[in-house]
């Protein structure tokens, strides 16, 4: 047995004082540092989760607004031309807080509208809707005058900065654009923290799975592949032409659906929950009573 000190205290070092020696040589190596931080978990000085958010911490700084940004064909918009009843409709079947607003094209945001900022005008139509004054109720809202101003990002902005970008500005949503100068997605203050603390739940979220059962019958979403719905349901319908009950539905609509529409589609009720003009968002499934 050695009788150098230098030898022991070594060996008794804690994973604290590891982690200080290792930043005190100025370490480069983050492989090394997590490394010492499997050591503190071991040692129960530190839990799992806490060092998955150190994980995700560190690798925040290497990805780019383009890794997580909803793409526009998922973005649900206003149209700034829609009639005021019309946007409310629009707010409430989407179960968001933000939405941009378009002017003349797609690629023309003109700024973000709040839902909370329609509580008012909301509030004032039923008062006078009390009175059968609806129309002129709707009539004094203009939509262009209480928007919030819209920031801009570039597909490769890198999410550390993102982050510091949305704290300074105090705003959670922001449009992406290409390199062209239209509008690709956007990305908000949760899409990024969740890749620090993980995926971030609400009570409007539904959940991973494609297909959840409720009282009402079955929520689908669109990009559910045929094979697990027919899976899920015991039916054998043709996926040769689409690959998503999305594609499937809408070779029976001929068209994309509005809201509320209903199919039959072999043995089941397809009812549309949510869809805009460009897109279905959300699929009620039905089977017929035998």
């Amino acid at each position: 047995m050695s009788d150098d000190p230098s030898t022991s205290d070594s060996r008794s070092l804690t994973w604290i004082e590891k982690i200080a020696q290792a930043f005190s040589d100025e370490p480069t190596d983050i492989d090394g540092l997590l490394e010492l931080m499997q050591d503190a978990v071991k040692d129960e000085a530190l839990d799992a989760d806490t060092l998955g958010i150190i994980k995700r911490s560190l690798q925040v700084s290497h990805k780019r607004v383009r890794d997580i940004m909803v793409p526009r064909g998922k973005v649900v918009t206003v149209s700034a031309a829609m009639p005021p009843l019309k946007i409310i409709q629009q707010v409430a079947g989407a179960s968001h807080s933000r939405f941009p607003v378009l002017g003349d094209s797609v690629d023309n945001v003109i700024g973000i509208l709040l839902a909370k900022d329609l509580l008012p005008h909301i509030l004032k139509m039923l008062q006078m809707q009390e009175h059968n004054q609806k129309n002129a109720a709707m009539a004094g809202l203009d939509v262009k005058q209480i928007l919030r101003e819209a920031t801009f990002v570039t597909e490769s902005e890198p999410l550390n900065a993102m982050l510091k970008k949305f704290r300074e500005s105090r705003r959670h949503l922001a449009i992406v654009i290409d390199e062209y100068g239209s509008m690709s997605g956007i990305i908000t203050i949760e899409d990024v923290l969740e890749q620090i603390v993980g995926d971030i739940k609400d009570e409007t979220d539904v959940e991973d799975n494609y297909i959840i059962q409720t009282d009402g019958g079955y929520l689908v979403k669109p990009e559910t592949p045929i094979k697990d719905f027919n899976e899920f349901f015991h039916t054998d319908l043709d996926d040769g032409e689409s690959s998503t009950v999305n594609g499937l539905t809408l070779q029976q609509f001929g068209r994309i659906p509005k809201r509320d529409e209903s199919i039959n589609i072999g043995p089941l009720l397809v009812t549309v929950l949510n869809a805009d003009s460009r897109q279905i968002k959300m699929l009620k499934v039905n089977p017929h009573e035998a």
